[in-house]
Parts: C-alpha cells; structure tokens; sequence
C-alpha cells in the first residue's frame, strides 16, 4: 500500500561505530552492508561520481538507513559535522521517534552514557506529558543525541494512544520500532498540503503542546509548538512540528547535501512518481538531483527499488521518492 515509508536514514561518518550503538542501546538488528560504488544512486542523492558504504538496520517493521561517505565525487564539497549550536526549534532538527514498552528499562543506558559525557541530552530526563494535553496526555518521552548527534527520541504510549501495534499482549522487547520521522518546520498548512495533497499522507490529528514538561523535554524555554502527524496507510509516519516559540530557529542551509552529517532522508514509495514530479514545484518542493533517475540493475537489487526522485520539502527536508516498477 502506498505511500509507505521503506526507510529512514541519515549521513554519518563512522557507520560502524554508529551501528554497534543502535544495536546495543536501542534494539537494531542489522539487516545489510553494502558498498555504492558512484553511479545512478550517487547521482540521485546529489553526490555523482562518490563512493558509498550503506548500513542498514531493523526494528520491528521499520528500516533505519546510514550512509557513509568513502571519498567524494570530484569537485564536491566536503562534508560538515552537525551544528553544536543546534536547537530543538532549528529547522534543520529531525529526529525518529522509537516506541518502547518500558521507559524506565530504555532510558536507563542512555542516561548513564548522558551522566558519563558519552553522549549529549535534548532533555532534561523522561517526561511524561501532562493530563491537561488530552491528545498527549500520558505520554513518555526522552530526547537525546547519538555519538554522532543526530536526534532521537524514545517515546512510550499508555493505553488508548499510538498504533495497536505499539500495544502487543506481550511485547517482543524492550525496543519497539519507530513511530515516526519528527521535522521542524515554519508553516503547518503548507506543510500539510506537501504532505497530504502531493505525497498522500493522511492527516493524522494535530494539537499544541507548551508548559514546563514540554520546555524539559526539548531543551528550551517558553515552549508552544503545533505539531501535526502525516500518516501511511501502515508503518511509520512524518510529524511535522511547527516552533511558535521560541522563534528565531535557525534555517535549513540551502547548500546543505547528503555529505553533511546533518542531512536525513526519509525514503517514500509512492504510486505516481512522474506526475508528483510535475506538481512538485506547487506545493513549495524543490529537486535535488534534476529528476527521476533509473538505478541500474545492480544498485536496484541492493536498495529495491529501480527509479527514485530525490527531493526537498517547503522546508528543505529530503526526501528520496521511489517507484519499485
């Protein structure tokens, strides 16, 4: 069914180090490695003639994809490191949301990694959100920093809230999947329509959260975001989370590419390819690479899928569209 999120991935400059992370903190499995040695694939992403390592990792039924960078093509950019001034209201924050069964259990590790310097806090500790916020209402959540600083969030639903899926009978473990992709962004209506009229995500409710647990949470002060949820018809979704305040969050730089290890792609099967393409440039979308681009039959085996658009969001959030026919 689509539109259906295969991955969500991000750049990084030691994929095997990151990997032995996500899999003995958070619950991956790792699933495949494999080189990308320039090529269509180089040259969807923005970065022709480069050579690629990609790491992939599971949870649950959702994909989590590292690209490592082994030597530019000729004449790019080197890559940058994430911003250490980064803000929860930046717009270039993105982070994936994993369900846990047990906050408490989950949290433990990073928390001791946080208190040993290991690792760097968006928050203050796990907060529960508080009754008033009825859409949220008792929902745990815990944000962080992994080794390379990309954002996560570990997030635990009570009773009545989330998928079914995040309420088994008797829960596989501790680490769940992920839920969603979380995005800042400037608009709410322009992203809703991106998403919902162009992509075909379903609405999926909104709600603004503020008060003191969500300042604790995202590392700021005098917190009101409106958040929105974009789901797939299963799996995981994009929550879209608009900062009205505090303001002055920085942009997404405009040359940012798939070098920096700020930039994440969220990669979307969709139905019709060609004519999202066309119609990309009315909703506030932007071309990364020129256009659709045909993987040849080696690089399709290996990522599965044979022709993909790779683009940018009103906001210059990437992501990679596919069409595995």
């Amino acid at each position: 069914m689509t539109p259906q999120i295969k991955s969500i991935g991000f750049s990084c400059s030691e994929a095997n180090r990151l990997c032995a992370f996500y899999e003995a903190n958070l619950g991956f499995s790792p699933v495949a490695a494999f080189d990308i040695d320039a090529g269509p694939y180089a040259e969807l992403i923005g970065l022709p003639g480069s050579r690629l390592r990609l790491h992939q990792l599971q949870l649950g039924q959702e994909r989590l994809e590292l690209t490592e960078v082994l030597a530019l093509g000729p004449g790019l950019r080197p890559g940058r490191p994430i911003p250490k001034e980064s803000r929860s209201c930046d717009l270039w924050f993105q982070h994936i949301c994993i369900v846990v069964s047990d906050m408490a259990k989950a949290a433990q590790p990073i928390t001791a990694q946080v208190q040993a310097g290991a690792l760097q806090p968006i928050s203050t500790g796990p907060q529960t959100l508080p009754e008033w916020n009825q859409g949220a209402a008792g929902i745990q959540a815990y944000k962080f920093h992994d080794p390379e600083g990309h954002c996560l969030e570990l997030l635990q639903f009570p009773e009545g809230k989330g998928d079914a899926r995040w309420h088994p009978n008797t829960p596989a473990g501790t680490f769940l999947g992920i839920d969603h992709s979380a995005i800042a962004n400037a608009n709410t209506e322009r992203s809703t329509a991106f998403y919902g009229d162009l992509l075909g995500l379903r609405f999926g409710g909104d709600g603004v959260n503020h008060g003191l647990e969500q300042d604790r949470l995202d590392g700021l002060e005098g917190t009101r975001v409106h958040i929105s949820a974009h789901r797939c018809p299963e799996g995981a979704g994009v929550e879209c989370l608009n900062y009205i305040e505090p303001t002055g969050g920085s942009p997404l730089p405009v040359d940012q590419s798939a070098a920096d290890l700020a930039h994440w792609q969220i990669r979307l099967e969709v139905a019709e390819l060609d004519a999202i393409s066309q119609r990309l440039e009315s909703f506030g979308g932007s071309l990364v690479s020129g256009g659709i681009h045909t993987l040849n039959s080696e690089q399709a085996a290996l990522l599965g899928f044979q022709r993909g658009l790779q683009v940018r969001d009103p906001d210059g959030h990437q992501l990679q569209l596919i069409s595995v026919d």
